[in-house]
């Protein structure tokens, strides 16, 4: 898979030894140490790396790339990008926009939020979309919410199952009314996509809000969530700020919502490729024999 294996490099998520000129190994140092943003407790690079950016401590889940998340559920080979080059667009001209697209892309080395691609589960085909909460905080401008139609367009010629991981901060403010019309577009598609009996998986990540909660993300026939992720529209401080109450503790996590029937299980990063294995397999029972 060397096109993912390079995708996943540029995430900076791949644990490499340090080499010099000529491949000679370069003077032992000690390894940079990264502290977990919840418990404080400090991993090595490679540590990290192992767990799946999981902290072993506390078990909370740092975000990750698009590349990344795919290459861990995806068979080894079998990844497929679809509409790699579909950019964001500075429609509106809004001031300084042109200039921090640019900078994002370049950070980033993503066109823009969203990696969608075609590949295989446990041999199974399905199309995949990611959100990637390093540019722009996965928020929804025209160009993810083209490449998130397409994709489930796509899925639907092909009768192919679809999985979205959503990681986003809503609709993308610099877009103005063309990135609130990627709401109804996305779940138009969608529409479509059931009406005509394809398989939506929507796998909410930390954080899941605005636009795209109250779009695609919650239009899943099932709905799967990582530990401890922040699913909702409006945040909680907003929230209680407008109705002047204190909400209950851990409202808008994971777990409240699937105690109140909102998500269908938790599923950690760890059994994440082998829970949607499952998943698929039961809904592709006449392929296998079942």
């Amino acid at each position: 898979m060397p096109q993912l294996f390079k995708r996943v490099a540029m995430d900076g998520q791949l644990a490499r030894k340090s080499v010099g000129a000529g491949g000679s190994a370069l003077p032992w140092q000690p390894p940079v140490l990264e502290a977990c943003p919840k418990c404080g407790q400090k991993l090595s690079r490679g540590r990290w790396a192992q767990a799946m950016y999981v902290c072993p401590f506390c078990g909370h889940c740092r975000p990750i790339g698009g590349y990344y998340r795919l290459s861990l559920i995806l068979d080894h080979g079998t990844f497929w990008e679809l509409d790699e080059k579909l950019n964001g667009q500075d429609l509106l001209h809004f001031p300084g926009y042109s200039e921090k697209l640019a900078l994002q892309k370049r950070k980033t080395g993503l066109c823009d939020a969203a990696v969608a691609a075609c590949g295989k589960i446990s041999g199974i085909q399905v199309v995949t979309v990611v959100l990637d909460s390093r540019f722009f905080m996965g928020s929804m401008g025209t160009a993810v919410g083209e490449k998130v139609t397409r994709a489930v367009e796509y899925a639907a010629r092909k009768h192919l199952s679809l999985i979205i991981f959503s990681a986003s901060g809503g609709a993308r403010m610099q877009e103005g009314i063309f990135s609130l019309m990627q709401m109804a577009k996305t779940s138009a598609a969608i529409a479509d996509f059931s009406a005509k009996g394809g398989l939506f998986i929507s796998y909410l990540t930390h954080p899941t809000t605005g636009g795209v909660t109250a779009s695609f993300a919650s239009l899943g026939d099932i709905t799967l969530a990582e530990p401890g992720a922040l699913i909702g529209f409006a945040g909680p401080r907003v929230i209680e700020q407008t109705i002047g109450q204190k909400l209950p503790e851990g409202f808008q996590r994971s777990e409240f919502l699937q105690q109140h029937g909102f998500v269908d299980q938790i599923v950690p990063r760890s059994e994440m490729r082998a829970t949607l294995a499952q998943l698929l397999r039961l809904h592709n029972k006449e392929e296998y024999g079942a």
